[in-house]
């Protein structure tokens, strides 16, 4: 059986990418957060909210499908491709975020409870398990429960990006 600090490692990616995005967040007021850069563009609190709704979709999709899902063995898929920002995915609508005011407090909140989420949901789980069931991802097909977990990085490293041209947009990029 694994330790704490084994299974924690399935973390670490989450944990590095969390700490990306959160550095982008410096020195951005609450009016900054909410302007969006053109009307068919997404402001950064669109993208934090699409980045919790994301994460904590996923846990709870997976968390589900651990419990009552059938086995099923499939292949590690080339999840690391969801960083290339070339391909539009449309998101899924659990997922699409609001036009409302949010302070960005309140979406630092619910980033940081989205991730508390999946660092409970992977402690408690073992990897093998993981291993045995999937779910299916709109691009890459069934993914196994355990790739799910970087995946979210994945998906958010690409939603950094976007971020961080955001802010380049807005004229928010400090030198």
């Amino acid at each position: 059986m694994k330790t704490h600090e084994e299974r924690g490692n399935h973390m670490q990616i989450n944990d590095k990418e969390r700490e990306e995005l959160l550095n982008e967040l410096n020195d951005l007021s609450d009016e900054e957060i909410n302007r969006k850069p053109s009307d068919n563009e997404w402001s950064i609190q669109q993208i934090l909210e699409h980045l919790y709704l994301m994460e904590g979709g996923i846990t709870q999709t997976i968390a589900h499908q651990l419990a009552t899902g059938e086995e099923k063995k499939v292949a590690d898929k080339p999840i690391e491709l969801s960083v290339n920002r070339s391909t539009k995915v449309q998101a899924p609508p659990f997922a699409v975020p609001t036009e409302d005011f949010r302070s960005l407090a309140e979406l630092q909140t619910k980033l940081l409870q989205s991730h508390e989420a999946l660092r409970k949901f992977v402690h408690q789980s073992r990897a093998a398990d993981l291993e045995k069931k999937a779910y299916p991802h709109p691009v890459f097909g069934d993914l196994n429960l355990k790739q799910w977990i970087p995946f979210i990085a994945y998906h958010e490293m690409r939603h950094t990006e976007q971020l961080k041209e955001v802010k380049d947009k807005l004229g928010l990029t400090h030198s």
